[in-house]
């Protein structure tokens, strides 16, 4: 997979939804729905930036390869269901749509649980 295009995509993706919340939302949102939407942009736009992150100390041999891929892929599944959950929980109203919202912010602390543990493990010159 190549991570850092991912990235790149996410950072794009985070941009245009934060720009269409506000200015295509604002109106349509309640201030509760609007803080929801916020947030989700928020952390989308960190953890883009995480992916990119664990990219950098990839190539700069601070984690491996495959610690990388590890991290990458939790963050990456982390947007979806925290973010994704979010964006569609201010967009419906349907609140169910929150339980999955957990399982994401899991998601992200297990990455950077593991990018601490790969940083920790990497040999050192």
């Amino acid at each position: 997979m190549n991570w850092t295009a991912v990235g790149a995509i996410l950072m794009a993706l985070a941009v245009a939804l934060g720009a269409f919340g506000t200015h295509g939302l604002r109106d349509k949102l309640d201030a509760y729905s609007m803080s929801v939407y916020e947030k989700a942009v928020f952390y989308h736009f960190i953890h883009a930036l995480g992916i990119l992150l664990a990219v950098l100390l990839a190539r700069t041999a601070a984690i491996t390869p495959a610690g990388q891929a590890r991290v990458a892929w939790l963050l990456f599944l982390g947007i979806l269901l925290f973010s994704g959950s979010l964006y569609a929980l201010a967009v419906s109203g349907v609140r169910i749509l929150g339980a999955i919202t957990p399982i994401g912010g899991l998601a992200f602390i297990a990455a950077w649980v593991v990018l601490a543990y790969e940083a920790l493990r990497a040999p050192r010159p």
